[in-house]
């Protein structure tokens, strides 16, 4: 008997339903000591996809709690729910108990479609640990819609109902069941809209070196903006990072804003362990990063009014409504359509490119003792920042408030 009864209270369903609860929850637990600790995930290292979502304004509400805070707590609520919906005990803790697991259930599907969305065709870049937990939360709430809609009365607990018919008795009704889903829908609705609306741009501000991480008395390299200009910002990037093209794009405009006293040494710093040692793993999303800088750099040491058209084609949208990175022969092709191979092929023999790249990588390897492993990264004198801006009216505003570049005129 009692064989039979813990069979009963531990269906497949509800084995299943554990299983994958315990895995959502310590994903989410994983993600969140990620979030409060600044500690590089397994296979996340600096300047990857999944450091990119990670480390973006959408991971957190208002730039304090986690998302992944979030998904902790509901796991914890749906697992303790599971244990008041078996054919025994109370109805009414047993139709709170559905009510709860329905309502976190929808929760947990809106959740999952609002942050594959965002990293589809917001940031552009997924995580293999956020997918995993999303992807996760659907089977559950797949699981627990399909037992819902399949949840019927026990013989003995259905009062006027005869053994032979009680078995066709609904314990949830449709209209219920679906009553409860759209309701926990509203819930991730409201996170999204928070997001959107009141969520800062993420930025790492205020930190400061005790040593000046760059020298700006140099103006013979390659610049945006005006080499007579009083305030000289330090750029480093990446040629396929999607926030670097955003950058890109936005700098002209700042440099407006700050009418002309502001420019941009435009320093690379690849993502890919070939000519950066402190990037731990190669990825395929940076894969002929070094190759791209050094043919950038070859363009601009050979012939430099050439250079910002070629940094515009390289970050210009070729197809479509998403930018993505131009392959390194086409890049090749460019450059040598533009110079001619002998030029371009001379160029890159010169020795200066290999030291300047290694010099925006020094730079980059300070920064990532002191938690910035990505780009882009801004920095002025001893302050840096990986801002993460709206548009350039905001980043004009994190340059004068976070690396205290002065405003025109003051």
């Amino acid at each position: 008997m009692k064989g039979m009864i813990q069979k009963q209270d531990w269906p497949l369903w509800r084995i299943g339903f554990t299983v994958l609860n315990v895995l959502g929850f310590s994903l989410s637990m994983m993600l969140s000591w990620h979030y409060f600790s600044g500690t590089d995930m397994a296979g996340c290292g600096g300047g990857s996809p999944c450091e990119e979502v990670l480390s973006s304004r959408w991971s957190s509400l208002w730039g304090i709690l986690p998302v992944s805070g979030l998904a902790v707590g509901t796991y914890l609520a749906m697992f303790i729910a599971s244990f008041w919906v078996g054919r025994t005990g109370d109805t009414s803790i047993r139709r709170l108990a559905w009510g709860t697991l329905l309502l976190l259930s929808g929760a947990v599907m809106g959740s999952a479609w609002w942050f594959i969305v965002l990293q589809k065709w917001i940031l552009e870049s997924f995580c293999f640990y956020c997918m995993t937990a999303h992807i996760t939360g659907l089977l559950i709430s797949l699981m627990i819609l399909v037992r819902a809609f399949n949840s019927y009365d026990d013989p003995a607990d259905s009062a006027g109902v005869s053994a032979k018919d009680s078995s066709r008795v609904r314990f949830l009704r449709p209209l219920q069941i679906i009553g409860w889903v759209l309701l926990g829908l509203m819930l991730p609705a409201g996170m999204a809209a928070l997001q959107v609306w009141s969520s800062p741009a993420k930025e790492v501000h205020g930190h400061v070196s005790q040593t000046t991480l760059t020298d700006d008395g140099d103006r013979n390299v390659p610049l945006s903006g005006s080499p007579e200009a009083p305030y000289v910002v330090t750029l480093l990037f990446d040629y396929q990072c999607s926030h670097c093209q955003k950058i890109h794009w936005m700098l002209p405009e700042v440099i407006r804003q700050y009418e002309g006293r502001l420019a941009f040494v435009l320093r690379p710093a690849p993502l890919e362990p070939q000519c950066n040692p402190y990037v731990a793993e190669q990825t395929d999303a940076f894969k002929n990063s070094c190759e791209l800088a050094r043919l950038a750099m070859a363009v601009w040491r050979t012939h430099r009014d050439t250079f910002a058209a070629f940094e515009h084609w390289l970050f210009t949208f070729e197809t479509g409504s998403q930018w993505r990175p131009r392959s390194l022969d086409a890049a090749r092709a460019k450059a040598e359509e533009w110079l001619g191979r002998d030029a371009l092929q001379a160029a890159l023999s010169d020795p200066w490119i290999d030291q300047y790249i290694q010099g925006g990588v020094t730079i980059f390897g300070q920064t990532a003792q002191q938690g910035a492993g990505m780009v882009p990264q801004m920095i002025y004198g001893s302050v840096w920042m990986v801002p993460e801006p709206s548009d350039a009216l905001q980043l004009g505003r994190m340059i004068h408030e976070n690396l205290g570049v002065p405003r025109s005129g003051k």
